[in-house]
């Protein structure tokens, strides 16, 4: 019976090391694509392009979309 739980408490353990060694690299994939979106968003906006001024654009149509969406 000992034995039992300390495999289980093991198979935990174990669990727990590999999730946080993988939340980690998430957490680095995440990074990486921020300063890649920041990039190309000081890119558009040297070009001249405002990105808030379209999205406030977008916005109606978006909510207009789900509204069509929703009575359906």
């Amino acid at each position: 019976m000992a034995d039992d739980k300390s495999e289980q408490i093991g198979f935990h353990k174990g669990a727990l090391t590999t999730l946080a060694k993988e939340r980690e690299a998430l957490l680095q994939l995440v990074g990486t694509c921020e300063q890649l979106m920041q990039m190309h968003l000081k890119g558009l906006k040297d070009l001249g392009i405002d990105l808030q001024a379209e999205a406030q654009k977008a916005a109606p149509a978006s909510k207009k979309k789900l509204d069509e969406a929703l009575e359906d």
